[in-house]
């Protein structure tokens, strides 16, 4: 299991010591060395080696991860280069596409957006091979909570894209008055068509960080 290394490791640090972390720790490391499990080990914390927690300005949360062969790489709805792009992702692209004019790219990598200071955050951050959900429970809920909260205490503007029910939970735990909060039905095939697509929340997130006086996100994933 990899190690956090940035600026989220003192925050963070009071989670390694608590008796939920040290059974979740003990599960996890029976479930690497037993079966398949995703991401690789050391992609774990992917979303927050890539967006140190300085630097987070849009958090988009995500529920598990993906859990098909060569997926999931520790960023929510990213799978790597040359992976086919998940329908959540494909459906996100139309809205960026209709919302700031993206065009559709033929990859579904998101580091760009990682980089920039997007936190890619699953809720639950480990996966059984093709067994949806099945790390749920097992306590990485407290621990991405305890990033959640974290976050919520940063005294500079940050918006939260909270797409369906499992994101929209965790809204309660937010009430940040320098923080935006948008809120939307999940991008997948099921419910897109209820709400999320033409919520523009590309466009609000980017309008929001201009008015405060920080860069936009370049949404525009390149193709590879």
């Amino acid at each position: 299991m990899g190690m956090i290394q940035n600026d989220w490791l003192e925050p963070l640090k009071p989670e390694f010591s608590k008796p939920y972390y040290k059974e979740l720790y003990t599960k996890v490391q029976e479930e690497y060395s037993t079966r398949l499990i995703f991401p690789p080990a050391d992609d774990i914390f992917n979303a927050f080696d890539f967006t140190p927690l300085s630097e987070v300005k849009v958090v988009i949360l995500g529920q598990d991860p993906y859990h098909g062969d060569g997926q999931a790489h520790g960023l929510s709805f990213s799978v790597k280069p040359g992976v086919k792009i998940p329908p959540s992702l494909v459906n996100i692209y139309k809205e960026l596409q209709s919302d700031v004019g993206c065009y559709i790219p033929n990859n579904g990598y998101l580091e760009k957006w990682a980089r920039q200071g997007v936190l890619l955050l699953n809720t639950v951050l480990t996966v059984c091979a093709h067994q949806a959900n099945s790390h749920r429970g097992i306590g990485w809920e407290e621990f991405t909570d305890a990033a959640i909260r974290i976050l919520n205490e940063q005294d500079r503007p940050i918006v939260y894209l909270l797409w369906g029910r499992p994101a929209q939970s965790k809204k309660s735990m937010l009430h940040n008055p320098k923080h935006l909060i948008l809120t939307a039905p999940h991008p997948s095939p099921l419910s897109a068509h209820n709400g999320f697509f033409g919520c523009k929340h590309f466009s609000q997130a980017n309008e929001f960080l201009e008015k405060n006086g920080l860069k936009p996100i370049d949404w525009q994933i390149e193709n590879r």
